[in-house]
């Protein structure tokens, strides 16, 4: 007997229990691959630098998964060196996150604002950090990418968000975007100078009004729970210029892999034309049998 679709769960999920996947594609019409993705695991480590004990009665130790972290970045395409800019930002974030393992180890709610200000903080150290960078090698050009990043720390989950690249969640069947589009377009409906029925054919839906190494970067947070069932998946714009939110829902409510339907996604944007790079991390938990653990 399966876990009920939406069922919850109390205990920890452990490493068998996580189907993680990313995929990315530099497409059919750009020259170079600007987008990059991570998918990283969170752990406690013990790594022992001197010991009486033999070497194989305690080599180094590693606890079992403690979260996940999934990261997507888009470089700016009218900027110099997306791919570096991209880069630039998932490893300066990255980095940030290891310093703050001790906010993860055991997180409780009321660490909850604490933790997620370092996640935010890490985003604007890698801003200042592509805006140094940009100064100094390009005259304040400068370089800019988008990023929206997940840490998944059971039984809660943390959105930051600068920029146009995705999150969504299927729960209980239904797709729903955990993210908004920071462009100028969206920016025009929110003061309702544009209507949402002209959004899609606005010139400015892919002007970015907020980015890593732009002008300016606002991140966008949000925090919620997690249900067993959830499948999240995060997307650069080169996914959703050719498939759409419906296309997306149907294809993770009949996920059997991560892989699977990362890849399956990628190549429907290709056959549509692949006019710009696509990168898709989809994450889920595959569902237990009884008397497979609690």
């Amino acid at each position: 007997m399966t876990v009920p679709p939406g069922g919850r769960r109390t205990s920890r999920p452990v490493s068998a229990d996580i189907d993680v996947f990313g995929a990315t594609d530099t497409g059919k019409s750009r020259p170079s691959n600007q987008d990059h993705f991570l998918v990283a695991s969170l752990h406690k480590l013990l790594r022992a630098q001197q010991t009486s004990l033999a070497p194989e009665e305690l080599s180094e130790l590693v606890s079992e998964t403690r979260g996940y972290i999934f990261l997507v970045a888009d470089g700016v395409g009218s900027r110099p060196e997306g791919h570096r800019a991209s880069g630039t930002a998932l490893r300066s974030i990255a980095q940030h996150v290891t310093h703050f393992m001790d906010l993860y180890r055991r997180l409780d709610p009321d660490r909850e604002s604490a933790f997620l200000t370092e996640l935010e903080r890490s985003v604007h150290r890698s801003h200042s950090q592509l805006r140094d960078e940009g100064k100094r090698e390009y005259g304040g050009e400068g370089l800019a990418t988008t990023l929206t990043m997940v840490a998944v720390l059971w039984p809660r989950a943390y959105l930051v968000q600068v920029g146009d690249s995705r999150c969504y969640r299927l729960r209980d069947g239904e797709l729903e975007r955990m993210s908004r589009d920071q462009t100028v377009a969206e920016a025009l409906v929110a003061s309702g100078a544009l209507s949402p029925a002209d959004l899609a054919r606005s010139p400015f839906r892919n002007v970015l009004a907020s980015a890593i190494g732009g002008p300016e970067a606002v991140p966008e947070t949000r925090v919620t729970d997690c249900q067993w069932n959830d499948v999240l998946l995060l997307c650069t714009d080169g996914l959703t210029k050719h498939v759409t939110d419906d296309e997306i829902e149907a294809e993770l409510r009949g996920i059997t892999s991560a892989e699977a339907s990362c890849r399956a996604l990628v190549d429907l944007a290709l056959e549509r034309g692949g006019t710009d790079n696509i990168t898709v991390v989809i994450g889920r938990l595959r569902a237990r049998r009884m008397g497979s653990g609690t």
